[in-house]
């Protein structure tokens, strides 16, 4: 894996997007992260690689966002998502790798499908215990095997009118505590061997380096630009995971 150029053409570029989504350009662009080394690695050992960086970037994110955290949302979410993990983590096991590739595949372009077609006009709502639970355990379950927490909870969290600040100071613990119970888990099943832990140490050294992308391109460019971009890239990934998780081309 160290020496196929393949690894890294597709490895450094996931780090580097996981680094900028933490460094506010939003988890929509994070969700590409697995996806896109999925292409060319099994997706198990591809989110396996990157969950370690992942839990680098949540530090970074709850010591910027400290103080800030709405905790009737976390609360109202947060079980959900623990739920969502630990139902994941008893039916990947099932899964054949031809089949992950075709949900990641499916639920990317579900993704970008949803975005396309909500009404950019959201009314405010409270927060609610059966919707966040739900949005939560959906969260978990996506966020369990090709960590993509992110867009399930963004549709709960969104309408609640937070300030951006406590959005996502909120949205860092729900996803720092998801990922410490992911580490449980890929840690029991042997996920997190040797190889998997030697690969990201390798690529830390450019998680801060994406966050500080992040910053940068934050105040560059507009926020709706950003999303537009993010949902072309998840989309066109997406689109290469489910032809070949279908079997219409060959896996790289």
């Amino acid at each position: 894996m160290y020496t196929d150029p393949l690894f890294f053409l597709v490895a450094v570029p996931a780090v580097l997007i996981g680094g900028m989504a933490k460094g506010g350009l939003g988890n929509i662009l994070g969700t590409a992260c697995v996806p896109l080394m999925a292409l060319v690695l099994p997706p198990v050992q591809a989110a396996a690689i990157l969950l370690p960086l992942l839990l680098v970037m949540d530090l970074i994110s709850l010591w910027k966002f400290r103080g800030q955290v709405d905790s009737r949302t976390l609360f109202t979410v947060f079980p959900g998502c623990i739920a969502g993990v630990a139902l994941a983590a008893l039916l990947f096991g099932y899964l054949s790798e031809q089949y992950i590739r075709l949900m990641i595949g499916v639920v990317s372009l579900s993704f970008c499908l949803m975005q396309w077609l909500k009404n950019s006009q959201q009314n405010i709502r409270k927060a609610s215990y059966i919707r966040g639970s739900f949005w939560g355990a959906i969260g978990g379950f996506t966020s369990f095997g090709i960590h993509a927490g992110g867009p399930p909870i963004s549709i709960y969290t969104l309408p609640l009118g937070l300030n951006s600040h406590k959005l996502m100071g909120t949205q860092a613990w729900m996803f720092a505590g998801m990922n410490m119970a992911k580490v449980v888990v890929y840690g029991s099943s042997g996920q997190l061997d040797t190889q998997n832990l030697s690969a990201s140490l390798i690529l830390l050294p450019l998680t801060p380096l994406g966050v500080i992308a992040g910053y940068k391109i934050l105040s560059c460019v507009s926020e709706k630009v950003v999303y537009r971009v993010s949902y072309g890239f998840l989309g066109s990934i997406g689109f290469l995971l489910f032809l070949q998780g279908s079997g219409l081309i060959p896996t790289v």
